[in-house]
């Protein structure tokens, strides 16, 4: 059952039951819930006709991290500790550039609505705000190793991604966001216990990820590799995917030692470093730059803000983009929970979490190199007549 965005924003109690079906479809992935099936659909993004495919995945319990004796393990993947992730929507692929930008878009248009004084900003609503990412510095780099629709969206940051996730969200009544890294983990995985979704040796790599092996024009068209047993694309390789964890060299030791003590799985969600700092943060995957090794199932890859804005000559440097490698293999994935987070939650999610990307954010905005816009179902009407006048 495909299910569209567009055909429900105007029934708030038809968008809660996206991705929701009261049989089991006849084939196909599906998950049983409360509900009836968790199911696969298609998300439009209102005003475009821009898709989002999302998949179904079950919840489960699995150890995250790598064990000791895998090939090419690292000691930041363990000690393996034990997490229970609850159901969830993930979508079937990364973030394509023809996805992203629509939300570039919104630079322009956010600059216009503050020129006309529409949609204006202040303290009382800027709660549904969200920034828009600046034009790109220098679009030879970012797009060097393509700009095609179909590819990965890179470059971006790890707020740039929170950012997307929070004006999807406002914008279809949904509530999209960047995953955690156990949650990526255990996506990746579609539940085996290899180092690899399709087994321990990397052999077959070239039948499921572009990789520094295979890609030899740069960024592959996302979906066009096998996919991994729940039926998502690109989990290795391509586009290296932002997580919510800040990267801790120690790897789980802290979330091991807790639930030691208390004999009891942790939950995906509490097994979060929220980032303090803008980096070293968590990408997972690997991308078409690396090699094999590095697109396990559990390989880490540390965030690094100054080789990779080296070349951005701005002060502060952009919030939304990087301008230098490895940052050209670096997009993201949205997920979806079954359950929604709570406000509180959500908002770690959508909004930045380090004192350094805040104060980078409220500089720009200061020196009028940002914008600022009201996020919710009515933009696309406000934009449609923007471009009227």
């Amino acid at each position: 059952m495909a299910m569209s965005v567009g055909a429900v924003a105007d029934s708030p109690d038809a968008a809660t039951k996206l991705g929701i079906a009261a049989q089991q479809p006849s084939s196909g992935p599906s998950v049983k819930v409360d509900e009836g099936f968790m199911v696969p659909y298609s998300l439009r993004i209102p005003g475009t006709d821009v898709e989002i495919e999302m998949v179904p995945i079950p919840g489960g319990t699995f150890l995250l991290g790598s064990p000791e004796d895998e090939a090419d393990r690292n000691d930041d993947e363990g000690p393996q500790v034990e997490v229970i992730v609850d159901p969830m929507w993930v979508a079937k692929t990364e973030t394509t550039w023809g996805q992203y930008r629509e939300y570039m878009k919104l630079y322009a248009i956010f600059k216009e609505f503050e020129a006309n004084g529409i949609r204006p900003v202040d303290d009382s609503n800027k709660i549904d705000a969200v920034t828009a990412p600046t034009e790109l510095y220098d679009p030879s780099f970012t797009y060097e190793f393509g700009e095609q629709d179909d590819q990965p969206a890179v470059t971006i940051t790890q707020y740039s991604a929170q950012q997307y996730s929070k004006w999807l969200s406002r914008l279809t009544g949904q509530q999209f966001r960047l995953p955690t890294e156990a949650e990526w983990e255990y996506a990746a995985r579609g539940g085996t216990k290899t180092a690899y979704s399709f087994g321990d040796s990397a052999d077959e790599i070239d039948d499921y990820a572009w990789s520094f092996n295979n890609a030899t024009d740069g960024l592959g068209e996302v979906g066009t590799k096998k996919p991994n047993p729940f039926g998502l694309y690109d989990m290795h390789g391509n586009a290296a995917e932002w997580t919510m964890n800040q990267y801790t060299e120690d790897g789980y030791k802290v979330f091991a030692e807790k639930a030691s003590a208390t004999k009891t799985p942790l939950h995906a969600t509490e097994v979060v470093v929220w980032p303090e700092t803008s980096s070293p943060c968590v990408v997972r995957g690997g991308s078409f730059e690396m090699d094999p090794e590095a697109l396990r199932s559990a390989a880490r890859l540390a965030s690094d803000d100054e080789p990779w804005k080296v070349d951005d000559p701005n002060f502060p440097r952009s919030p939304w983009w990087f301008t230098s490698d490895l940052a050209r293999g670096v997009g993201f994935r949205l997920i979806r929970s079954y359950k929604p987070l709570d406000n509180e939650l959500i908002g770690k999610f959508w909004e930045a979490n380090a004192e350094d990307v805040k104060g980078d954010v409220e500089s720009r905005m200061l020196g009028g190199r940002g914008g600022w816009g009201i996020i919710d179902p009515t933009l696309p009407a406000a934009i449609k007549a923007l471009q009227k006048e």
